[in-house]
């Protein structure tokens, strides 16, 4: 992947917990392209060590900028997260040098014939801001949910409003005394379209669970998963084992077993962090494994011979792979 440092050339608060930068090249030259729903990787300190997070690209112009002079991203806080947010938001100013590496799209934009159905949580709206203006400058049909916790949390809400008028529907929580019906939307979609789906992990699932409801090919719902994984209530310490190598490793409740095994020199492949991408899926030779992804399908669940080390765990004490 190539790299850039970038100038962050403008900083704004969009609401008290998430903060807009505006990155530039030192030159004025013309960077690297992308298309709706891109991100890019931005360095950060976490934790005392350099790391790396993705950051949607934010277009309301058509989407798609093959020769863009700048690049938009919005961060949110998060003070119980692994402390790159923290970073972006204390340590970062205007003037600053970032690095930077170039565009990357797993969260494309689809031809398909029906409308696509945008649902947006939270700071999930982000990647969802650029499909929505692709969209329109293809003057193909959408609809667009955004949902938030309350009206603080609120961003690019008038960008949206401009943008699609009706075809925008907003969800305050607050307000509307709980959260966004995902089983009521997509059971009033017609068959010809697709749902696009980012936020937060409960959004997600219910999406997923009801797409499996109505038996939905999986095809039909695109998704990319704004939160880092979180400890679960039952999570307990276990052991991993590599077979190759015969090395044993301890893996704490707040901590994956592909950071634990990058942490100790070892090189795992990987990309996403999320469950979603499927690049760092290794073989199980012993243990029963307690699944978190997003990319294996229910059989492949069961014969729990494979797992995504980025997300998944062990539900015993033990697991041997074969790395």
């Amino acid at each position: 992947m190539d790299q850039l440092a970038l100038v962050v050339t403008r900083i704004r608060s969009l609401n008290p917990w998430v903060r807009e930068l505006v990155l530039r090249a030192a030159d004025g030259a013309t960077l690297p392209g992308f298309t709706a729903g891109a991100h890019i990787r931005v360095q950060v300190e976490a934790a005392g060590a350099s790391d790396w997070r993705d950051y949607s690209l934010i277009d309301t112009k058509d989407g798609e900028d093959g020769s863009p002079s700048s690049y938009r991203i919005a961060v949110r806080r998060d003070d119980t997260g692994r402390g790159g947010s923290r970073y972006m938001h204390e340590q970062v100013q205007e003037g600053d040098v970032v690095q930077v590496q170039t565009p990357k799209n797993d969260f494309p934009l689809h031809d398909h014939a029906g409308a696509a159905v945008l649902l947006a949580g939270g700071i999930g709206v982000t990647p969802l801001v650029s499909m929505a203006a692709r969209l329109r400058a293809q003057a193909r049909p959408l609809r667009m949910h955004y949902a938030v916790r309350d009206t603080e949390s609120l961003a690019y809400q008038d960008e949206l409003s401009a943008l699609l008028g009706d075809d925008l529907q907003m969800h305050v929580d607050q307000h509307a005394g709980g959260p966004l019906d995902v089983a009521a939307i997509l059971s009033r979609c017609a068959a010809h379209e697709q749902v696009y789906v980012c936020g937060p992990k409960p959004m997600l699932d219910a999406v997923l669970a009801r797409a499996a409801q109505l038996g939905w090919p999986p095809e039909r719902v695109h998704f990319e998963l704004f939160a880092p994984p979180v400890v679960q209530q039952g999570d307990q310490v276990f052991e991993v084992e590599l077979a190759q190598s015969g090395q044993r490793f301890e893996v704490p409740t707040d901590r994956s077993i592909l950071d634990v095994l990058i942490d100790a020199g070892c090189d795992p492949m990987f990309d996403c962090k999320r469950g979603e991408c499927g690049v760092c899926a290794l073989p199980v030779i012993e243990g029963e494994v307690d699944h978190r992804d997003y990319v294996l399908t229910a059989s492949e669940r069961a014969a729990g011979n494979v797992m995504q080390i980025c997300v998944s765990r062990a539900k015993g004490r033990r697991l041997v792979l074969d790395l």
